[in-house]
């Protein structure tokens, strides 16, 4: 066990062996700034002023050359070997609702949602707490480096679901495909800042594509079941490439209270203008019909998105030009 110092602060706290430096910090709520948590964002970078340190991953993305040569880390891919004293700049923003923690988890059910879309649910060991619309990162054995998945489901328990797209070529989700029923993984989390609001006054907007329709199943199955949420209306916008992407819809019918004040809007990008769209669909991008839908509305709304990087892109600079306050804005981060 090695003992981590934040230069400048009184702030200590300690990393095992198996631990890397960020999750280490944020299981003791240290308010250690991230945001993807498998070494693309870069958002988690440190600089290393005394002690020995070794990375995970030194090619990750998230870390250029010039960091390096400046001594600087990415928390999310460098373990301790032995005591550090680093450079970084806390924010409480970071602080975990939850301290994460790891556990051994079954998978004990898979089915398909679309044709490469698919919901798997795993039993854990111990119950794991979380905020509706976090995630979480899956070792699979065989496999170098934990994969970032979000969960689907929406209360803190043993049960974890999650809604993961095979990916073509991707190893990660080949081999969470490829998983027999009660096989094993280590589960951490939870992770992200992503989570549903309790606390804001605000109409929702939820808005997914491809297998961030996890984390938006999640806040809108955790918004339909809050009293404090009760009079809010939620509108969800799933963008697909192709008909046979759609989906969601059928997860948020059966929602208590569905009828009364939830709305799901389907958006296809990939169907040619010569073919007909199915019944209540738009043509187009995600953020084209989030503004054509809610337009000068937005800056009055509660907004979360995840999704492919161009899709959540494109729609935070939709955001930003329709001059929605940013601490209404949450996403996560994933390329």
């Amino acid at each position: 066990m090695h003992t981590i110092q934040i230069a400048g602060t009184d702030t200590r706290f300690s990393c095992d062996a198996q631990d890397t430096i960020l999750r280490a910090a944020l299981r003791q709520g240290i308010a250690f700034p991230y945001e993807c948590n498998v070494g693309s964002c870069g958002n988690c970078k440190f600089e290393v002023l005394e002690g020995p340190a070794t990375s995970c991953w030194p090619e990750a993305p998230g870390l250029s050359e010039k960091d390096k040569q400046k001594n600087r880390m990415l928390g999310c891919q460098t373990r301790a070997m032995g005591d550090l004293q680093i450079k970084l700049r806390t924010s409480d923003k970071y602080r975990p609702v939850h301290p994460p923690q790891r556990t051994r988890a079954k998978l004990v059910a898979q089915h398909a949602l679309t044709h490469d879309l698919s919901e798997f649910r795993f039993e854990c060991d111990a119950p794991m707490r979380f905020e509706p619309g976090q995630y979480a990162l899956v070792q699979m054995p065989g496999i170098a480096g934990a994969r970032a998945y979000s969960m689907s489901n929406a209360d803190s328990s043993r049960t974890l679901e999650f809604q993961v797209r095979r990916v073509p070529g991707g190893v990660g989700s080949a081999a969470l495909f490829d998983l027999s029923l009660g096989s094993t993984v280590e589960i951490d989390g939870a992770y992200g800042m992503a989570y549903l609001r309790q606390d804001a006054p605000r109409d929702i907007l939820c808005v997914g594509g491809g297998s961030g329709l996890a984390p938006m199943v999640s806040i809108a199955r955790g918004a339909m079941a809050s009293n404090t949420l009760a009079s809010r209306q939620l509108h969800f916008v799933y963008g697909a490439r192709m008909p046979q992407d759609v989906c969601g819809q059928d997860l948020l019918t059966v929602l208590p209270g569905w009828s009364e004040r939830g709305h799901y809007q389907a958006v296809i990008s990939g169907l040619p203008e010569s073919e007909a769209l199915p019944e209540h669909a738009l043509r187009g991008f995600a953020h084209e019909a989030v503004d054509r839908l809610f337009g000068d509305q937005l800056a009055a709304m509660e907004i979360y998105f995840a999704g492919p990087p161009l899709m959540a892109q494109s729609l935070l600079k939709l955001l930003i030009d329709r001059k929605v306050p940013m601490d209404q804005v949450h996403f996560d981060q994933f390329y």
